[in-house]
């Protein structure tokens, strides 16, 4: 193709079929976007579809922006290297479109813990009770975009019987469906507790811990476990 005013034509048809493209993508993605800033929204988003869609789009855009600017220079400049840049400024744009989706979807594929808030939110829940039950350590799975895993070890009053054991962790997975509905596999685990086998390693239990803190003291195991 010798003609700068068919590659013109094509470049420009092209910008506006994907400047269509994007603003379905943009306009999709409002609703599950809430207030989050976009980066935040494809690095949170638990259906990886959009944010796909999303940053192939913005890297398609940008890729032509990248051709028309070659293609002016070498048509007013005479000198066709510029074309070859901008090949090769859209080459890199491309390796780094790929790097951060393989980044921000490998986590998906592999399974993808619930976010922060969520966790304070199931610990919350399951400490929030008049069972005094308190999380020994917490672990949640993202199954499905809108679908949580949920298992807990949860210390109990060491002399409670397994009927009010049981009570008490129906009440506590209502609690926890009520304040992270898309929490729809809960499992709990009631033990004795032990501060030596608190999880410190995690967010969730450190939270806990703090706000146990703040709180009156957790009845029960806690004092028996000293007197032996």
């Amino acid at each position: 193709m010798t003609s700068p005013a068919i590659a013109f034509i094509v470049l420009g048809i092209a910008i506006c079929l994907e400047g269509f493209s994007l603003r379905t993508a943009v306009r999709e993605s409002r609703q599950s976007r809430g207030t989050a800033s976009w980066r935040t929204f494809i690095r949170r988003a638990k259906a990886p579809e959009l944010p796909a869609v999303l940053l192939e789009d913005v890297a398609a855009l940008t890729g032509l922006a990248f051709a028309l600017i070659g293609v002016s220079l070498a048509t007013a400049t005479g000198d066709d290297r510029w074309d070859g840049a901008g090949s090769i400024a859209i080459g890199v744009l491309l390796a780094c479109v790929a790097a951060v989706l393989a980044a921000e979807m490998k986590s998906l594929l592999i399974g993808e813990s619930a976010s922060p808030d969520a966790e304070r939110d199931i610990v919350a829940a399951i400490e929030g009770g008049p069972e005094g039950t308190r999380v020994i350590h917490l672990r949640t799975l993202h199954v499905g975009p809108d679908t949580l895993l949920v298992a807990a070890k949860i210390a109990v009053a060491e002399r409670e019987s397994a009927a009010a054991i049981a009570t008490s962790i129906d009440a506590a997975e209502r609690r926890i469906r009520a304040a992270v509905p898309i929490a729809e596999h809960i499992f709990l685990e009631p033990d004795l507790y032990q501060a030596t086998r608190l999880d410190t390693a995690d967010p969730a239990v450190r939270a806990a811990s703090r706000s146990s803190r703040r709180g009156p003291a957790w009845p029960g195991p806690r004092s028996r476990r000293r007197g032996k």
